[in-house]
């Protein structure tokens, strides 16, 4: 008897909720209004949507000549940028959620857009004679100090209608404790006119690469790369035992590679995915979980893990290409995890996989796999080096273009009925403001999270961290890696990931990196990476759990615990690449490597198991202990361990496979 063979079910379950039923856009929308303040955006409609449109296009290209042409100093270039974030930002996001009437800009955000981004163009336009300008004559100027203060203070706003307050609240905890330790002027006076505060690397890093990387993002969106990635999973999994659901795994970890969002994407493939999983027999909180881990995956998935790679890259000054190649093996694990899982569940409730019928036809499908020219030229471009990210992504968005033309003479040619891939001068519009409304919350965190650092260099604390970790952890590097895990998805809730991974470069990796606990740099880096996206899908603030529930119609909560067993190798992979960096390729040889891979993908597999409650046939509770725990011994490093692991694994799979032999 196979694992992979379908076991015989005398009374097939019906699936407790109607399969038929999903969410429309209106309930996807109300869901993530109530949970996302990114959604929580005004309402415009007639000739001032037209207004703000033309805004938001106008600020995706003059972000393109800021970061492709302009020559002109850094912080000439970051004021611009971030006093164009404060115009656009109030323009779209209101004070409060729910506080929203149709094409209504209240006079007070009318004065906070003004008051607030002029700080920021009067440094742009006086930056040579503000940097030549000594520290205790800005502090002496009290006209300096409020508009600082000033812009300071609308960034802040800023962020709390589009990000939210978690990460405000640590921004506020440190801003008292650096006031009540450092001169009020001074902290000021770092904070804004110098790159140690709003203008820090997160900020930088910003407005030369992410700004970039999410206007190509945008575009690829619009020429059906998302379909042609469904289509191409359906052709891969769509017939295999519970296939919706593996279709979900495979197309979500290509589009969430691409998008960067792991709302956004579970929102744009769940659409497809979902109701697909739920007419095939999962449960709707089952349905909606499978999607937003996976689409929250998507985002450490080589080559371009949602711009991440790009980030790190400038982040440690390893080259990009090494970055995507050391990432391949730990997502691996984890998609390989969610994977298992719905297999698993899938042979539990004895479904089965779409007929051929339904089905693409490879044939038809390779035809348009010009659509992924972007992508390839993209890697290509930066891999050798030949161009700058920045340049690279500009370049790709040109050839995301032209491959939006081909598609339309492709599709013209064969006189498709669908043309919703078809490229047009009103979807460039489109792509250019979403483009824009898509820098909106990330600049707002990447500027909070330069303060974050400020306040740490102002006042020494990084020191003080350390040496408070290092003895709560007692010197032990699990318990360190521990609160970093929990600094990181505390961080992590509702912060867009690239700038949660900036948050999260710049205070939790140095700590893992130092002397006392010693993690490797790029280690530590992946570490507080992949721990910052699975807040996206940790309660109780699981972003991407609640849009994939709205869309199953099926509870948050429920859909958000399901997704964090599902995505369980998020939780453990980080773990041991941690302690074993042979998984990251470092100063590994190859059959390091290979034992690593094959214990780890052993171990993945005892830990979905037990946590799913099934193999041949449901198992016992003792049955799943011993799965778990044998997994979890597999995923420790160290020959002991593994044998141990591998024992345990085998023995009570040997006896789920006799028991199941049995029954049959």
């Amino acid at each position: 008897m196979s694992l992979w063979k379908k076991q015989a079910d005398p009374t097939p379950p019906v699936p407790p909720d109607n399969p038929a039923e999903t969410g429309s856009a209106a309930d996807v929308e109300e869901m993530m209004k109530k949970y996302d303040r990114e959604s929580n955006t005004r309402e415009w409609e007639g000739v001032p949507k037209w207004i703000v449109r033309f805004v938001m296009v106008l600020f995706s290209l003059v972000c393109l000549y800021l970061t492709l042409i302009n020559r002109s100093q850094a912080e000439v270039r970051m004021t611009i940028f971030l006093g164009m974030i404060v115009i656009i930002g109030y323009l779209n996001f209101p004070l409060r959620k729910g506080h929203v009437k149709v094409n209504s800009l209240p006079f007070y955000d009318i004065i906070i857009m003004i008051a607030g981004s002029a700080p920021f163009f009067y440094f742009a336009l006086n930056c040579q004679k503000i940097m030549n300008t000594s520290y205790t004559k800005i502090t002496k100027n009290p006209v300096m100090l409020v508009m600082a203060i000033v812009g300071i203070l609308a960034m802040v706003e800023l962020c709390r209608r589009s990000v939210g307050l978690p990460i405000l609240c640590v921004v506020g905890a440190l801003l008292i404790y650096t006031f009540s330790n450092v001169r009020f002027g001074k902290v000021i006076y770092d904070l804004f006119f110098t790159t140690n505060g709003i203008l820090g690397t997160p900020i930088s890093v910003c407005q030369k690469y992410i700004v970039v990387f999410i206007i190509f993002g945008a575009f690829l969106e619009r020429t059906g790369i998302s379909n042609f990635f469904i289509n191409l999973a359906n052709c891969v999994a769509g017939s295999s035992s519970g296939g919706p659901a593996k279709v979900a795994v495979i197309s979500s970890a290509l589009c969430g590679m691409v998008s960067g969002s792991s709302v956004g994407n579970t929102v744009t493939t769940g659409s497809v995915t979902i109701p697909m999983m739920k007419k095939t027999g999962y449960q709707g909180e089952f349905a909606g979980a499978v999607e937003a881990a996976a689409s929250t995956g998507g985002q450490i998935m080589p080559p371009i893990m949602g711009a991440a790679a790009f980030l790190m890259a400038e982040y440690t000054g390893i080259p990009y290409a090494t970055i995507a190649l050391l990432a391949i093996l730990p997502a691996v694990l984890y998609f390989t995890g969610i994977y298992i899982a719905v297999h698993l569940e899938a042979k539990k409730l004895g479904l089965r996989g779409l007929r051929r019928d339904e089905l693409p036809e490879f044939k038809h499908l390779v035809k348009k796999i010009y659509l992924l020219l972007p992508l390839v030229v993209l890697v290509a471009l930066v891999s050798n080096g030949a161009r700058t990210m920045q340049s690279s992504a500009a370049i790709a968005i040109l050839i995301t273009i032209l491959v939006g033309v081909v598609n339309n003479i492709v599709n013209a040619a064969a006189k498709s009925d669908d043309t919703s891939d078809n490229i047009s001068l009103r979807k460039i519009v489109e792509a250019l403001e979403a483009g824009a409304k898509g820098t909106i919350t990330v600049a707002a965190a990447c500027a909070m999270a330069g303060i974050v650092a400020g306040c740490i260099t102002s006042t020494g604390l990084a020191s003080r961290l350390l040496r408070a970790i290092v003895s709560v952890s007692g010197g032990v590097t699990i318990v360190a890696l521990l609160l970093t895990m929990l600094c990181c998805i505390v961080l992590g809730m509702g912060v867009p990931t690239t700038a949660n991974y900036c948050i999260m470069a710049s205070t939790c990796a140095p700590i893992l990196m130092s002397e006392a606990i010693g993690v490797p740099m790029l280690a530590a880096h992946f570490f507080v990476f992949y721990f910052g996206i699975v807040a996206d899908i940790t309660p109780p603030v699981a972003l991407a759990a609640y849009a994939g529930a709205a869309i199953a119609k099926a509870p948050p909560m429920k859909t958000a615990f399901n997704a964090t067993r599902l995505a369980i190798g998020a939780f453990i992979v980080p773990y041991i690449f941690a302690l074993n960096p042979a998984m990251l390729l470092i100063d590994a040889q190859w059959y390091d490597v290979a034992l690593i891979t094959v214990t780890a993908l052993m171990g993945i597999f005892g830990v979905a198991a037990g946590l799913g409650g099934f193999v041949f046939k449901p198992l016992k509770v003792w049955e799943r202990v011993l799965f778990i725990a044998g997994g979890l011994t597999l995923l420790v490093p160290g020959l002991v361990t593994d044998l141990i692991g591998l024992a345990l694994v085998a023995a009570v799979g040997a006896v789920n496979y006799m028991g199941a032999k049995k029954v049959n």
